[in-house]
């Protein structure tokens, strides 16, 4: 007898545990019923279900991404290229999903594949090599997310959310032609820049140049202006030592006279003993005054 309610307990309890389940946030789950789908729920918590007769599966509806197989295309104008790509995805519909993939990921990104390799081949066929190489990848991957995703998402439940082209591949005989385009385009735009800057470094240069000149013209005025005063307070104070007393001022002109004579101490000077530029070096109080 306690054997059997020891077992009656574990399976009320198992009962319990199979009764409920819960949704986190990015999820899905669909409750199935003998394979069918009773329901789905995406509201976050705990939910509760049928035990045994009922099954909850959990679906992840964050974006998922893979990487697409290269794809040779043909132009319009009968050019061959490779084209390398990867798909951004999620589940936009769990009901739909389940019943085309059996919510298996790797059987959606199988039939995802082609589905996307069709939209950029419907639009590569479309365009001329020169086109696609003026129109950007950024527009041809836009143009096959579109297309793709009308399609996946009425058979598949799936949103394609993004298409990106990692790389085009063009034949070897092509190959240069894109380059030399390639190049002379940078040059073009290297020689625009260039001018550019060397404009724009004359027009600077020319301002610099008549900044300068300005305030060249600025200083040698002030220059001027302060040399003129300082000439004007010289002649002056000259004037006045020379009225209070004109004999030492003659002493102190020739004193400076004699400094630039024989500053240097390299030259020679024969004068005469009675010299006047000498008259300081004799007696200078028997020399003559000159007035």
């Amino acid at each position: 007898m306690k054997t059997t309610a020891a077992i009656i307990i574990v399976l009320l309890i198992l009962l319990g545990f199979n009764s409920f389940y819960t949704v986190d946030e990015g999820q899905s789950v669909l409750v199935l019923q003998f394979g069918k789908i009773l329901r789905t729920d995406r509201q976050p918590g705990l939910h509760a279900k049928v035990p045994l007769l009922q099954q909850a599966l959990t679906l992840d509806e964050r974006i998922l991404a893979f990487d697409g197989a290269p794809q040779r295309y043909a132009t319009s104008d009968k050019q061959s290229i490779n084209v390398n790509y990867y798909v951004k995805w999620r589940i936009a519909d769990a009901a739909d999903y389940y019943r085309a993939t059996g919510a298996d990921e790797l059987q959606a990104g199988q039939r995802l594949n082609p589905i996307v390799s069709d939209a950029l081949r419907s639009i590569v066929n479309a365009h001329t090599l020169e086109a696609l190489i003026g129109s950007g990848q950024g527009d041809i991957a836009n143009s096959a997310r579109q297309q793709a995703n009308q399609q996946t998402q009425k058979t598949l439940g799936i949103a394609v959310v993004d298409v990106r082209i990692t790389g085009i591949e063009f034949p070897d005989d092509i190959r240069t032609a894109v380059y030399k385009r390639m190049q002379t385009e940078r040059q073009q735009q290297a020689a625009g820049i260039r001018a550019d800057g060397k404009q724009q470094a004359q027009v600077i240069k020319a301002n610099v140049d008549s900044q300068a000149q300005v305030i060249r013209a600025d200083a040698q005025a002030d220059a001027d202006k302060v040399k003129g005063e300082g000439d004007a307070q010289a002649a002056q104070i000259y004037s006045q030592a020379y009225g209070q007393d004109p004999e030492f001022f003659a002493f102190y002109r020739s004193l400076e006279a004699y400094k630039k004579a024989f500053g240097d101490s390299k030259g020679t000077i024969i004068l005469k003993p009675d010299s006047e530029f000498l008259r300081y070096f004799g007696n200078p109080a028997a020399a003559p005054a000159k007035h």
